[in-house]
């Protein structure tokens, strides 16, 4: 009896000493805060990262405002994937982050409809009584969003059109809103209109980016991640930089970062 006691004892330690490291093959998984303007070019690197690592990825989609509060607020996400540096910089200085933010992608703002209407006339068609709703992202919290009331402040058309605008809660939104026909057209990114879902489906042009600011996408590993995961988030950084990230981001209309 008690040599069935030692080795079933001896088999319980064994078992209870297997460092959770040696089992991280099947268990690692990342949480990881998506802009929304991100989210199709994320789909393609998520695949890719997972293929090639095995560690697994849960993705949260938003408007890099409320994922902000969010973080803030001591959502357990490992790595912030912003539409701006701003939002990151501030998870920096309030000590929420694990090293600096660095610019991942720069973005780009594009008018599209899947009406049929004429865009020859460029940004000026925006207030034409033709169009009657617009779709952008809230400047409140989507940084897409502010660029797009800079340009329509810059082309001098605000004031004629801001009875038009729709506000949507991310780029995701604006999109849904432009692609139901709930809005004539919307200002969004440009990386919409590459995503597989949404790719030839109406017509759109690009704003010329000399009347904005340039969109600086940045990235950051969280607090979260540095005190449970950090190796396996700073994997999948690493991954967004490396040549098959910059090509999915190449392929979604970003200008990458020299």
């Amino acid at each position: 009896m008690l040599m069935k006691l030692t080795r079933y004892s001896a088999l319980l330690l064994l078992f209870f000493c297997v460092s959770p490291r040696n089992l991280s093959a099947s268990t690692e998984e990342l949480t990881i805060a998506v802009a929304a303007n991100f989210q199709y070019a994320f789909e393609e690197i998520k695949e890719s990262f997972q293929s090639q690592t095995g560690i697994r990825i849960k993705e949260i989609i938003g408007s890099s405002g409320k994922l902000f509060v969010q973080i803030e607020n001591g959502a357990p996400f490992d790595v912030f994937i912003s539409a701006d540096m701003d939002y990151p910089q501030a998870l920096r200085d309030k000590g929420l982050t694990y090293g600096e933010p660095k610019v991942y992608a720069y973005g780009a703002l594009v008018l599209w409809t899947v009406k049929k209407m004429n865009l020859s006339k460029g940004l000026a068609l925006l207030a034409d009584p033709s169009v009657n709703k617009i779709a952008i992202a809230s400047p409140e919290i989507a940084p897409y969003g502010r660029q797009a009331v800079r340009v329509l402040e810059y082309e001098k058309i605000y004031e004629q059109v801001k009875h038009k605008l729709v506000y949507a809660q991310s780029v995701a939104q604006v999109n849904q809103f432009i692609f139901s026909q709930a809005a004539d057209m919307g200002l969004t990114a440009k990386s919409s209109v590459f995503a597989p879902s949404l790719k030839g489906q109406g017509t759109w042009i690009e704003v010329d980016k000399d009347i904005y600011e340039p969109i600086a996408q940045g990235a950051v590993i969280l607090k979260h991640a540095s005190a449970n995961n950090g190796r396996e988030a700073q994997k999948f950084l690493d991954f967004i930089f490396s040549k098959d990230g910059r090509a999915v981001l190449e392929k979604y209309g970003y200008a990458l970062p020299i």
